[in-house]
């Protein structure tokens, strides 16, 4: 089955992983009031170039018809979920909270680790996301990250071997439930990945009696990204045809990990390096 990756394929994905979760780091670190999200985006691209490899989600498209995407990050701010563009007019105050999104294809170009290929495209995909505060916030702010964030972590327990994709859900959802009143996003979720940016199955932030169908066997490979709302869940896509906010405007934070079933447990190709 496609979706099963080699012990060699998700070793690479493993390295992969490693080196994104150490570029999400330092972007992450760079956040502060007055800097803009054009700036984090062309540093997000000069690293992975750097690294061997080359950005997942610019030029990316969703159909053949869409225009591809432009920027190497996705990046967002409050109310913006996903998906949005980096801009040069978009700059960091305090009060907000920032979201990168970040994919990355490795390795690319001549290496000698491209001896175990990805057949459809050279390199393996890895994918990592993280909510960063900008300035102080308030506690309410810092209890929807808090909660955003932890939420991934009892997902991540729950991709156990054996276990059904509808277990991740299932586990994600009485968590943020158990914490309040939030909104967990319903029309997005989680996914397969490795081959490609996107591929089966689909990993749903809530419990779907679908997934129970989806055995989680070593070799499996998902993208785990808890996407949370203060408000409703509803969402809806702006004018510029990419950027997803939340319908009601309300502050949302989405952090994300990739994530690689073995046969004793799960490893967590992208933790970054002040996770570890």
């Amino acid at each position: 089955m496609a979706y099963i990756k080699t012990q060699e394929e998700t070793q690479l994905i493993m390295e992969g992983g490693k080196i994104l979760g150490e570029i999400l780091e330092k972007l992450a670190k760079m956040v502060k009031p007055g800097i803009t999200s054009f700036e984090i985006d062309k540093m997000a691209e000069k690293l992975i170039i750097k690294a061997g490899g080359k950005p997942a989600f610019k030029g990316y498209k969703g159909r053949k018809n869409d225009p591809p995407f432009p920027t190497t990050i996705c990046a967002c701010v409050n109310e913006e979920l996903v998906h949005g563009i980096a801009r040069k007019d978009q700059k960091l105050k305090k009060g907000d909270i920032f979201s990168i999104d970040i994919g990355m294809e490795w390795p690319v170009g001549n290496s000698k680790k491209q001896e175990t290929r990805n057949k459809q495209n050279g390199g393996f995909f890895t994918d990592t996301a993280v909510t960063v505060i900008v300035g102080e916030v308030p506690e309410m702010t810092r209890e929807l990250m808090r909660v955003t964030r932890e939420a991934l972590e009892v997902g991540i327990k729950a991709a156990q071997p054996g276990n059904k994709v509808a277990d991740i859900g299932r586990a994600i959802e009485q968590y943020v439930k158990s914490q309040g009143d939030y909104g967990i996003v319903r029309d997005l979720v989680g996914h397969g990945v490795g081959h490609a940016v996107h591929e089966e199955p689909r990993v749903p932030n809530y419990y779907d009696k679908e997934m129970e169908g989806w055995v989680l066997e070593p070799g499996v490979v998902i993208a785990i990204e808890p996407m949370i709302a203060i408000g409703h869940h509803a969402i809806e896509t702006a004018e510029d045809g990419w950027t997803v906010r939340m319908r009601d405007k309300s502050l949302c934070a989405h952090f994300e990990h990739t994530i690689v079933i073995t046969k004793d447990g799960n490893m967590v190709a992208t933790r970054r390096p002040a996770e570890l």
